[in-house]
């Protein structure tokens, strides 16, 4: 649940934890693993100076977005406390000014491109249109004079960017090439990192409604976004067979094992989970990718 306003911190480490939305980050991490795991079916070992500066990359871009949120909603007033039914914002529930919530958004922008320089100095210049894309889509994404995510195009955003994009050039950093396996594994956090979004969205759909906020949920109602996210659990976990087969590592299968995690948020958001109580479903939903990807990870590096 929400913590009352009293209990909110209001300046300190704690106050900008809260602002980087904490929960949100194993959509970060999950695809780093995979990708880096992935890489090793066709070079084992990992080189790890570029493990910790692709995960670098990952994090500061997500916490960087997540600000660049915070500020963009709370300057256009959507973030209003009285509908919104999640976490408090930073802006929107006036525990930092705008400037400042700003200031982190860069500050964050820019420890993504100190990670990101040395895989363009030592690895490949192209990568630095990669981090380009990705910082122009984190902001974006709210902000600007026509935000996609206000569009419903939030949902495309984190398929592509903590999917595909996130494990496939994991993989790229490891070993400077692209492979139909790392796709795949995109493909399947893709679909866990979505579902992260999807749940979001489904307890904002009447605050976002409300403030003109069109995103994919809203559009869909709430009947089809519960299906959506359904469907987005099941796809990954029926790629698992297909990844470890593909990549002849039978091992790789025991992610499967994150079914019985995903069972509970499945059934509450099947039962018509709503409002605060959706909030365990998203953090059901990030324990559910976090433990995909780390099983999946093992396995993959485990040759048979």
């Amino acid at each position: 649940m929400v913590p009352p306003p009293a209990e909110l911190p209001t300046s300190g480490w704690r106050l900008w934890w809260l602002g980087a939305r904490p929960r949100t980050l194993p959509a970060a991490i999950a695809p780093v693993l995979v990708g880096t795991a992935a890489a090793t079916v066709e070079r084992p070992g990992v080189i790890w100076w570029r493990l910790v500066c692709a995960l670098g990359v990952a994090l500061s871009v997500q916490i960087a977005t997540n600000f660049a949120n915070d500020y963009s909603d709370g300057k256009r007033g959507t973030d209003d406390p009285s509908q919104r039914v999640g976490p408090p914002r930073l802006v929107g529930n006036g525990l930092a000014p705008a400037a400042a919530v700003k200031r982190a958004t860069l500050i964050s922008f820019l420890v993504t491109g100190l990670f990101g320089l040395p895989l363009v100095i030592w690895v490949d210049w192209r990568l630095v249109l990669v981090g380009v894309a990705a910082i122009a889509a984190g902001w974006f994404y709210t902000g600007g004079s026509r935000p996609y995510g206000y569009a419903g195009f939030g949902e495309l955003f984190v398929f592509v960017f903590f999917g595909l994009v996130a494990v496939v050039f994991s993989t790229f950093v490891q070993i400077e090439r692209l492979t139909w396996l790392s796709v795949a594994c995109g493909v399947a956090i893709g679909c866990l990192a979505t579902a992260l979004l999807v749940v979001n969205n489904l307890r904002d759909i009447s605050g976002d409604a409300a403030a003109g906020k069109r995103t994919l949920a809203v559009r869909m109602g709430d009947r089809g976004t519960r299906f959506l996210y359904v469907a987005l659990i099941v796809i990954a976990m029926v790629l698992v067979p297909v990844i470890a087969g593909f990549g002849g590592r039978p091992v790789a299968g025991l992610a499967l094992v994150s079914v019985f995690a995903a069972r509970r948020p499945v059934v509450d958001v099947l039962g018509g989970a709503y409002g605060a109580a959706l909030l365990r479903v998203l953090a059901d939903t990030g324990r559910v990718e976090l433990l995909y990807a780390v099983v999946l990870a093992i396995g993959l590096v485990i040759a048979p």
